[in-house]
């Protein structure tokens, strides 16, 4: 249980970090760092107490129940692979937040930096350790969706905001061609459970979607992982701060695609279908990447072509898929985080300190600089490959599996040329990076006068290196045990333990590494002199450039596309396009209802009661009313309308339904008001529509009518046939009788809202909110036509705005009304459960008080006195109600599970009580912040109308 626990921690710990983070003052740059390196130092605790079970060979398990009937549940699983990963991330990330406390300004906001950060972990975390391959996919668009934030954390660039939205729709796309691929593979393993998933290779590619599987499959992880042909956005996502791109483009989300290939490899591994796509993308990559390396001036811009032609080589052995490959593979992920970390690092000290990453203005700087230089060359050096560094143990395994391996395809006789190419240009660009930046003559014109950065700032570079010359040298004693826990935990128990050492033996993958070694120096050696004339790259590489595709491809699918659908589809009135909807959903309910509807034979039917037939009558009047006035007088039709929904209440109470009646008395309210205020800002009518100039008038109202009756007709034939059907059990029955004794409520409707659907309620709000930011941000752009500015008739006198009083004696009772109308709020949530009422009804009561504040007063007159904040009442809103869900979790309850129960109070007795009655905070507290959301953003129209008109008049007072 305990063991259970701390892995459920080491789950929640980054996101619970992440949350504290965001409530922290912007200029709290030693508490948010130190928060964020002891959470992430405190996951490492958790994971060095997993060590001997995990070195044992165990797999660790924790799950708890979300949606068992989907499949989804909160699976959590940790075995040898996935605990040497997680270690890699959490280690790399405590580095990095020390080095971002020196490299960020006092300017930018450190603790917000460390909330996405947090968060990030959390999500790539998620990621390795899920036993649930959906709630995996989950967390893979997590990731895409907080690296694009941290790329455009510096969001007033136009190259952040560029870089991030690239990386956002690229990684994005592949994670939905990911969720596809994960329910196919679910379904041909009979699971989603990702140990039975890895114990059904045969089944799965044996299986007839296989091939659509792979495909999609792979095109998730080569988004991820930057492989040609999608390579392009890595570069681009440089614009981030350095921190992230050592962060996330060394080890953490660009290592997501490579270990997902590595994972899955022995499910989706070993076809001949499999090794061509995988192994010939990542041959391609490698070579690739080093040749567009070597000719990037800018410092990043070369690290991204390398990080992505070692990705390359990562691919490239997973397509391989032998035990070998699979432990070099793991191996490199290893070696290349930390030398490349080190390296993202450097280029950063290098930029902090000269004011440029421009190699072309660079030259000398292990003079001022030579702790730096040294580091860096080290670095370089391990990345090139050079004896006595990690990187060299690594490369040489790549390099024999590429000579080694022979499966009588022309692929396997390239790959030793792939290979030794690669490795080649790998070289070429280390000794370009050290030679043009670390020597030559001293750098002039430089913004800054380089010298050496902050001792702290350096201080994970130094570990970083270090680690580099430890496991070159001792790689045996130093990351030996632990790659080949993770690479029998890939391949299977049977694979024999492979020792890794510095000397093999003069063999022909050393020899192969020493020709890379002399190849890259000449290759650098001839090139040197004509880098800096070609800017984008001899030969053909400058027009090798994915980036175009991408940049013709969005074009057409945001651009031309709509613009063609808007010619087609769309006109600027508003009538043409409800006729659309309403005809397409005309469409879609014959299309599903045909030969599924039925009428029962034997219809049960009461007399008709005159009373009701006559209030609906009234409805049916109001309704047509509101429709035929809609065009000529919009108050009216408003009134009308209003009206129609009051003879709806009526109904819903005349069937002995009180909550629906009351809920739906107070919407209607709302929406009147809001449209009431709205309705001032609508533009004159247009007297004919430009569509329905070619057809008569009576033509067209015909057309509407019969599209009106047809959807009235089939709405009314639905509600018929269910209402007339032959009584049978139905879930009500079950909802009636389990109300009090599962959900502890006697208010049927309440209890299903709060408990027994409480997801979909969740689901609900997070949609009115979003709904309203999205009204907010819509209205907030809009500006009204001309002849909407001027003061309303009511407010004027011979036309002068002088009449500010108009509702005097009205809006003292308005201003009397809230504090009453906050204790019919507050009484219909508590005795919600029970009665008629709830959150929402709460939510609208309270919303309704500030509706008539703003009516009877201004909004000057109530901000001045009232501080709202509907945004975050949303935001507290969402929250309790998540956090209401989740608690339940630390009980062993699947997630939204309700508790209820009766609690002594003194003096007053037993009271019912129940959890649920904290996620209906969480709905009152949102439903009234998006509805006076709204109603802000329409207030704030008279506002400006009201500044607008001050300013037009100030000439006039100023004349007088």
């Amino acid at each position: 249980m305990a063991e259970h626990n701390l892995f459920l921690l080491l789950a929640c710990l980054p996101f619970a970090t992440s949350l504290i983070l965001l409530t922290l003052p912007p200029r709290a740059r030693g508490a948010s760092t130190w928060l964020s390196a002891l959470s992430l130092a405190g996951g490492l605790v958790v994971l060095a107490g997993f060590l001997p079970g995990i070195q044992a060979g165990n797999v660790l398990r924790a799950s708890l129940e979300w949606v068992p009937s989907l499949g989804m549940n909160m699976a959590l699983r940790l075995d040898g692979f996935s605990w040497l990963f997680t270690t890699l991330v959490l280690s790399i990330g405590v580095l990095v937040v020390i080095y971002a406390r020196y490299y960020m300004a006092e300017s930018d906001s450190l603790p917000r930096f460390y909330a996405l950060l947090m968060a990030f972990t959390g999500a790539m975390q998620g990621i390795l350790i899920s036993g649930n391959v959906l709630v995996m996919v989950v967390f893979w668009e997590l990731t895409s969706f907080m690296s694009f934030l941290l790329i455009g954390f510096w969001h007033q660039g136009a190259a952040a905001r560029d870089g991030a939205r690239t990386a956002l729709i690229v990684t994005a796309f592949g994670g939905l061609c990911l969720l596809v691929a994960m329910l196919m593979l679910g379904h041909a393993a009979g699971s989603y459970d990702l140990g039975m998933i890895l114990r059904a290779g045969d089944r799965v590619r044996a299986h007839p979607l296989y091939g659509p599987m792979l495909v999609l499959f792979l095109l998730g992880a080569f988004t991820k992982s930057a492989q040609f042909p999608f390579h392009f956005w890595l570069p681009g996502a440089m614009a981030a701060p350095t921190p992230v791109s050592a962060f996330l483009h060394s080890a953490t989300m660009v290592k997501a695609g490579v270990f997902l290939l590595v994972r899955f490899s022995p499910v989706l591994g070993g076809t001949e279908a499999w090794f061509f796509i995988v192994t010939g993308a990542g041959c391609i990559t490698l070579v690739l990447g080093a040749a567009v390396a070597l000719y990037r001036h800018d410092l990043k811009g070369l690290l991204a072509y390398s990080t992505i032609s070692h990705l390359g080589l990562i691919t490239a052995l997973a397509g391989i898929g032998g035990p070998v490959a699979i432990l070099a593979a793991i191996f490199h992920i290893c070696n290349h985080a930390v030398f490349k970390a080190s390296l993202f690092m450097a280029a950063g000290i290098i930029d902090h300190e000269t004011g440029t990453r421009d190699m072309r203005r660079l030259s000398g700087l292990f003079r001022p600089m030579p702790f730096t230089a040294l580091l860096a060359i080290v670095a370089a050096s391990a990345m090139a490959g050079v004896p006595l560094l990690n990187g060299f143990l690594s490369k040489e395994m790549f390099l024999a599996e590429a000579v080694d391996w022979h499966n009588g395809t022309w692929l396997d006789d390239a790959l030793p040329y792939f290979a030794i190419v690669g490795s080649s240009l790998s070289v070429a660009y280390s000794l370009r990076f050290i030679a043009t930046v670390f020597f030559g003559p001293p750098a002039t014109g430089l913004p800054k006068a380089p010298h050496e950065p902050p001792a702290w700032m350096r201080r994970p570079v130094e570990l970083l290196v270090l680690i580099c010359l430890l496991v070159g040298i001792f790689p045996a004693l130093t990351l030996g045990p632990f790659i080949n826990t993770a690479a029998r935990s890939v391949a299977g128990a049977d694979m024999p333990y492979y020792h890794i050492a510095v000397w093999h033996g003069v063999n022909a993958p050393l020899i192969l590494s020493l020709i890379a070694l002399g190849v890259g120096t000449l290759i650098y050696a001839f090139s040197a002199k004509s880098i800096p004339h070609g800017p984008e790259g001899p030969f053909l590489l400058h027009r090798i450039r994915g980036q175009r595709v991408y940049d013709w491809i969005l074009f057409r699918l945001t651009w031309r596309l709509p613009r063609l659908a808007l010619r087609w589809l769309s006109t600027e009135a508003l009538q043409p396009q409800l006729r659309l909807l309403v005809l397409a959903a005309i469409a879609v309910a014959c299309g599903s209802l045909w030969g599924v509807l039925f009428f029962a034979s034997d219809l049960r039917l009461h007399a008709p009661n005159p009373a009701f037939a006559l209030l609906w009558l009234v409805g049916a009047a109001c309704a047509v009313g509101a429709a035929w006035q809609a065009k000529y007088h919009r108050f009216a039709a408003l009134v009308l309308l209003g009206g129609a929904g009051v003879v709806t209440c009526l109904t819903f109470a005349w069937f002995s339904s009180p909550d629906l009646a009351l809920t739906q008395l107070l919407v209607e309210v709302a929406t009147t008001v809001l449209l009431l205020l709205g309705l001032r800002w609508l533009p004159k009518r247009r007297s004919e529509i430009a569509e329905d100039k070619l057809l008569p008038a009576k033509i067209r109202r015909g057309r509407d009518l019969v599209i009106a009756v047809a959807g009235g007709l089939g709405l009314a034939s639905i509600a018929f046939a269910l209402m007339t059907r032959p009584l049978i059990d139905n879930v009500g029955d079950w909802f009636l009788g389990n109300a009090y004794y599962e959900g502890g409520g006697t208010n049927v409707v309440n209890v299903i809202l709060v408990d027994f659907r409480a997801f979909d309620t969740f689901g609900e709000i997070a949609v009115l909110a979003i709904v309203a930011l999205t009204v907010y941000a819509l209205l907030r752009r809009f500006r009204p036509a001309p002849e909407s500015i001027a003061a309303p008739a009511q407010q004027t006198v011979d036309g002068s705005p002088s009449l500010d009083d108009y509702l005097y004696v009205p809006s003292v009772i308005m201003v009397w009304m809230f504090p009453v109308l906050i204790m019919v709020a507050g009484y219909f949530f508590f005795r919600g459960h029970d009665l008629p009422g709830g959150g929402f009804a709460a939510g609208v009561t309270l919303a309704i008080a500030f509706l008539i504040q703003y009516i009877g007063t201004n909004v000057r007159w109530v901000e001045s006195r009232i501080t709202v904040l509907p945004i975050r009442w949303m935001g507290i809103g969402l929250l309790a109600a998540a956090a209401t869900g989740m608690g339940a979790w630390l009980f062993g309850y699947p997630f939204l599970t309700a508790h209820a129960r009766y609690v002594h109070i003194p003096l007053i007795g037993e009271v019912p009580a129940a959890t649920a009655m904290l996620f209906d905070i969480g709905v009152f507290a949102t439903v009234m912040g998006a509805v006076v959301l709204m109603l802000v953003a329409i207030a704030h129209q008279s506002l400006r109308a009201s500044r607008r008109r001050e300013i037009d008049e100030a000439p006039r007072k100023e004349a007088a």
